[in-house]
């Protein structure tokens, strides 16, 4: 399958892309021990300090530029399961001289299920997933009970997750779960549900998160929904 990108010139990933080969392989105790598949992704960056977020799909990198490029002091990781999409993407940022972003080609569900050490993200982003709209396929949707409890999982308390999608189908499927998620259970309250303010704002004036899928999308004049899903400090 082509994307029709960067045509007629070689992409180079060196010191910003990885591919699932590059991960360590998952230990035989995974099993009895899930903390012993983890990585600590906080160590692949320079500064391995600095602020942690992770961006689910990230396409053609539009949003990682932007942000990365104005959030130095922020580590930003993108996981793209195109290929494609993937090498685009690590090549772009590294053209931009960015160095506080890796891509990460792999499967995001299982990365974040296995590999994702828990409390270690202060931001998650989801921008424009695929929507799935036939029902046979809604399985397949990132939004789902299992992909909440382990994003609740991997937050840090006071961290965000940060939605916007252009499906109505698919951000009533969103609220139903978000229902379920920002409602107390026997540990108490899990998400508390927030407006998409300004202050969350990415891209340029008047985006939502300036991803190319928002600014194509602007163009065919879809409404947008957005929302932030707060997990509380204690």
């Amino acid at each position: 399958m082509s994307f029709g990108l960067a045509r007629g010139r070689d992409l180079d990933v060196s010191g910003v892309g990885l591919v699932a080969a590059d991960l360590p392989p998952m230990p035989d105790s995974m099993l009895e021990d899930p903390q012993s598949a983890w990585i600590d992704i906080r160590g692949w960056f320079a500064n391995p300090e600095h602020r942690f977020e992770l961006e689910i799909g990230s396409g053609k990198g539009a949003f990682l530029v932007q942000t990365a490029g104005e959030q130095t002091s922020t580590n930003f990781l993108g996981i793209e399961y195109a290929y494609e999409f993937y090498e685009y993407t690590a090549d772009r940022i590294r053209r931009h001289g960015i160095r506080n972003v890796k891509v990460l080609n792999t499967d995001a569900s299982a990365f974040v299920q296995f590999r994702v050490p828990s409390a270690i993200v202060d931001v998650l982003h989801l921008y424009f997933p695929d929507p799935w709209p036939k029902s046979r396929h809604h399985k397949r949707r990132m939004i789902q009970d299992s992909f909440m409890e382990q994003a609740h999982r991997i937050i840090k308390p006071g961290g965000e997750l940060r939605i916007v999608t252009d499906h109505m189908d698919y951000w009533a499927w969103m609220e139903k779960h978000f229902d379920r998620w920002c409602a107390p259970d026997k540990k108490g309250v899990r998400f508390d549900r927030e407006p998409f303010t300004k202050e969350h704002h990415a891209g340029k004036s008047g985006e939502l998160v300036g991803s190319n899928f928002e600014r194509k999308y602007r163009r065919e004049g879809r409404p947008f929904n957005a929302a932030v899903l707060r997990k509380p400090s204690a």
